[in-house]
C-alpha cells in the first residue's frame, strides 16, 4: 500500500515563492518610486535654457535648484521620525503625492518665482521619498539581503544620471521643457499602484505624541543654516553683515532646537543619535561623505568641457561613470560586512576615496579621458562601500520603532554634508579662478574674461586666442585639482571618523543575521 505525499513541504514551498514574487513587486515599487526623487535632480538643468527663454528671471535661477535641495534636506529627519509614528506606507504615500502635486504645477508655471515656489513642494515630496525608501529596505529585508537591494536603489540614480539629462535634452528641443515634469506622473502614478497593492505593514499602533515645536525648530533651523550655505559667496560675501546675520539665527535656532528636542517626549532628533558612538561616528561619517561629493557633481563636468576639450553630453557621462562602481561596491558590500564587519568594510570604501582623490590628482594637464572615467568608477566604488554599510549598519541597532529616525539622521546628514561642500568648494574654485585671472599676462588681460560667472562660456565659446585659451584651461585646471586636495584633506578626516567609530555594532533583537565582527 503506497504513503500519499505529504502536502506539507509543497505547500511551503509555494508560500515561499508566493513570497518572493511579492518581495520583488515591492523592490520594483521602491524603485520606481526613488526614480522620481533621482531623475529630477538630473533631468532639469538640460533645460534651463529654454525655461529661461520662457519664463525669463535669469537672476532668480539657482534657486530653481536651491530651493528643491533645501526643501528635501530639512525634511528627511522630520519624514524619518513620522514614520515610525504612523508607518512607512501612509508617509511615502502623501509623500509620493506631494511630489506628483509639485510636479503638475512646476509644468504649469507662469513665472520662474511661481517655478520656484512649486520646486521647492517637488522638494518636500523627495525628502519623504529618500527617507521613506531607505528605511522600508531596513524593514522588509534581512541584513545579508540589504546590501543587494542599496545597490538596486543605487542603481536608480546610476541610470538617472544618464537618462535624465537625455531625456530633459530631448523635451527642450522637441517638445516643451514643461514635460520634464509632466514624465514624473506616470511613474509616480506606477509607483503608487505598486505601493498599495503589494506593500502591506503589520505594526504596533501607537498613540501619536509628534513634537511640533520640534520639528518646527529643526527645520527652521538647518533650513536657515542650508540657506546661508547656499547664498554665502554667491548672494553676498562671506564676511558681510547678511552672512554673519543668517548664521547668527542660525545658531540660535539649533540651540533652541536642542532644547525643545531634550524636553519632547518624541523628539523629532533624539540626543542619543548623537551620543552612541556608532550612530554618531556612522552620521559624521556620512557628512564627510556628501561634502567631497559635490566636488566632482559640480564641477566635473566644467573639467570635461573645458579642460579634456568634450560636449556638455559627453560631460555628463564622464560625471555618470561614478554611478558604474557605486552600486556595484553597494551590491557586493553585503559580503563583506557579512566578514569583518560594518566598520572594517566601511573603512575599505573610505580608503578607496583618498586612494580615487590621490589618483586624479595625479593626472597631468592634457590627460586623456580614460583616466578621469576611471578614476571616477573607483571613486564610486568608494562611496557604495562605505555607505552601504553605514546606513545598514546603524538600521540594525535599533528596532522597528527607531529605524525612521535612524535613518532619517543618516540621509540628512549626507545631504547636510553636501549643503556644506556646495559652498565650500564653490569658494576654492572661484579663489583659484580670480587669482589666474588677476595674475593673467598684460598680453592676455583683453582676451581673458572680466567675472569668473563668464570663464566657462568663453573657454567653451572657441574665440580665444591659442594663449588665451591655454591659460584659461590651466587655470580651471588648477581650479579642480585644488577641489581635490581640499577632497584628499576632508576624505582624510572621514577615515579618521570611521577609525573612531566602534569596530561592533551592538544589534537590536528581530536581525536575523549577524556579521562575523559586525
Amino acid at each position: 500500500m503506497s504513503v500519499p505525499p505529504d502536502p506539507a513541504p509543497a505547500e511551503e514551498v509555494n508560500v515561499e515563492r508566493q513570497r518572493r514574487n511579492l518581495r520583488r513587486w515591492i523592490l520594483a515599487a521602491l524603485m520606481s518610486t526613488m526614480m522620481l526623487a533621482a531623475m529630477d535632480t538630473t533631468i532639469v538643468a538640460t533645460a534651463i535654457p529654454q525655461i529661461v527663454g520662457d519664463l525669463g528671471g535669469f537672476a532668480l535661477l539657482s534657486w530653481v535648484f536651491s530651493i528643491y535641495l533645501l526643501a528635501q534636506t530639512v525634511t528627511i529627519p522630520v519624514y524619518g521620525k513620522l514614520s515610525d509614528i504612523f508607518g512607512r506606507k501612509p508617509v511615502l504615500v502623501i509623500g509620493t503625492l506631494i511630489f506628483l502635486t509639485g510636479s503638475a504645477v512646476s509644468a504649469a508655471s507662469w513665472s520662474m518665482v511661481s517655478l520656484i515656489v512649486f520646486r521647492g513642494l517637488q522638494g518636500l515630496g523627495a525628502g519623504a521619498i529618500i527617507a521613506t525608501v531607505s528605511t522600508l529596505a531596513g524593514d522588509l529585508y534581512s541584513i545579508r539581503e540589504r546590501a543587494a537591494i542599496q545597490g538596486w536603489l543605487s542603481s536608480v540614480w546610476g541610470i538617472s544620471a544618464i537618462v535624465g539629462p537625455t531625456l530633459g535634452g530631448v523635451f527642450a528641443e522637441y517638445a516643451s521643457w514643461r514635460w520634464i515634469f509632466l514624465v514624473n506622473l506616470p511613474i509616480g502614478a506606477l509607483a503608487l499602484v505598486l505601493i498599495g497593492g503589494f506593500l502591506h505593514e503589520e505594526f504596533e499602533r501607537r498613540r501619536p505624541s509628534i513634537d511640533v515645536a520640534g520639528a518646527a525648530l529643526v527645520l527652521l533651523s538647518a533650513g536657515t543654516l542650508i540657506f546661508g550655505l547656499l547664498q554665502g559667496g554667491t548672494a553676498w560675501p562671506w564676511a558681510s553683515r547678511s552672512s554673519i546675520a543668517v548664521f547668527a539665527i542660525a545658531a540660535v535656532l539649533i540651540a533652541a532646537a536642542v532644547l525643545a528636542e531634550r524636553r519632547a517626549a518624541e523628539p523629532i532628533m533624539p540626543g542619543w543619535l548623537w551620543r552612541q558612538r556608532v550612530l554618531a561616528g556612522a552620521n559624521l561619517s556620512m557628512v564627510g561623505m556628501g561634502l567631497v561629493m559635490m566636488a566632482p557633481d559640480t564641477y566635473l563636468p566644467i573639467f570635461a568641457q573645458s579642460v579634456l576639450g568634450h560636449g556638455a553630453i559627453a560631460a555628463g557621462f564622464v560625471l555618470a561613470s561614478m554611478s558604474i562602481g557605486w552600486p556595484f561596491a553597494s551590491s557586493v558590500s553585503g559580503r563583506l560586512y557579512m566578514h569583518i564587519g560594518f566598520r572594517d568594510t566601511a573603512l575599505a570604501g573610505a580608503v578607496l576615496v583618498l586612494v580615487a582623490i590621490g589618483g586624479f590628482l595625479a593626472l597631468p594637464f592634457g590627460a586623456p579621458t580614460w583616466p578621469v572615467v576611471l578614476d571616477q568608477v573607483v571613486l564610486g566604488a568608494g562611496f557604495g562601500l562605505l555607505s552601504t554599510p553605514m546606513l545598514v549598519g546603524v538600521q540594525s541597532t535599533v528596532g522597528w520603532e527607531q529605524r525612521g529616525v535612524v535613518t532619517g539622521a543618516n540621509m540628512f546628514s549626507r545631504y547636510l554634508g553636501q549643503s556644506l561642500g556646495a559652498a565650500i568648494f564653490g569658494a576654492i574654485f572661484n579663489g583659484t579662478i580670480r587669482a589666474h585671472l588677476a595674475n593673467a599676462p598684460t598680453v592676455l588681460a583683453g582676451q581673458l574674461p572680466q567675472s569668473v560667472n563668464d570663464v566657462v562660456s568663453v573657454a567653451n565659446g572657441h574665440r580665444l586666442g591659442a594663449a588665451a585659451s591655454t591659460w584659461l584651461r590651466t587655470a580651471i585646471y588648477d581650479a579642480t585639482h585644488h577641489l581635490y586636495l581640499g577632497m584628499l584633506l576632508i576624505a582624510a578626516v572621514m577615515i579618521v571618523v570611521v577609525l573612531m567609530t566602534p569596530r561592533r555594532f551592538a544589534l537590536a533583537a528581530g536581525n536575523r543575521e549577524v556579521p562575523g565582527r559586525g
